[in-house]
């Protein structure tokens, strides 16, 4: 049986303030005080795993253990089926301007049109088909952990349409959809993202009957 956090505090391995707010109000109704890495001056881990699962316990693992408290991650991006799941992991990377310009910060226009670049390449009847997923990490500092798995289906679009939601949302359009994630009301989109059906298999699991 997987383990189940209790009324605890729950480190949330990000130094991200806006992550840490949607993530803790999540879990807002379970009775658990979240706290970010960030604010315990935690170092950040290097992400070198293969997968979104690797990542995403690496960050939880590293957290847990530094603070002596379990700890929550997350670890996600866009998987193109044409170009064999990429940028996949790499997701942020390909938005790094260094990468490209020597420059600090992320460009997600260039990374989206890094993709749309590769995609032209393969001819007009490439299939654009491709998913976001992400993966929720639980780890305690004992070494027990728990992960949950969220993927959202849908095809590429181009040029890029939306000024809502960041990231490569302004040309993904989700399943059953007409218009992108950057279209998409906020609250419509985090009750379909791939983020929300991460979270509702660990509420299912962890808080569930």
């Amino acid at each position: 049986m997987t383990r189940r956090l209790g009324s605890e505090t729950l480190v949330i391995a990000t130094h991200n303030a806006g992550k840490l707010k949607e993530i803790s109000a999540l879990l807002a109704p379970y009775g658990l005080n979240c706290i970010s890495a960030g604010s315990l001056g935690l170092p950040e881990p290097a992400e070198t795993g293969k997968t979104f699962i690797e990542n995403a316990l690496i960050k939880a693992r590293s957290a847990a253990q530094s603070s002596g408290l379990p700890a929550l991650a997350d670890d996600s991006g866009l998987c193109v089926d044409a170009l064999d799941g990429r940028p996949g992991v790499y997701t942020a990377d390909w938005a790094e301007r260094q990468w490209f310009e020597g420059k600090p910060g992320r460009d997600w226009y260039m990374a989206m049109g890094k993709v749309e670049g590769l995609l032209c390449e393969l001819g007009d009847d490439v299939s654009r088909a491709g998913h976001f997923a992400c993966v929720l990490a639980i780890a305690w500092p004992d070494g027990d952990s728990a992960d949950y798995e969220g993927k959202v289906p849908g095809t590429l679009t181009w040029p890029p349409r939306g000024t809502s939601g960041f990231g490569y949302d302004p040309v993904f359009v989700p399943k059953g959809y007409d218009q992108t994630f950057a279209e998409i009301d906020p609250a419509e989109k985090h009750r379909v993202s791939h983020r929300a059906a991460a979270f509702a298999k660990l509420v299912a699991e962890q808080f569930g009957g």
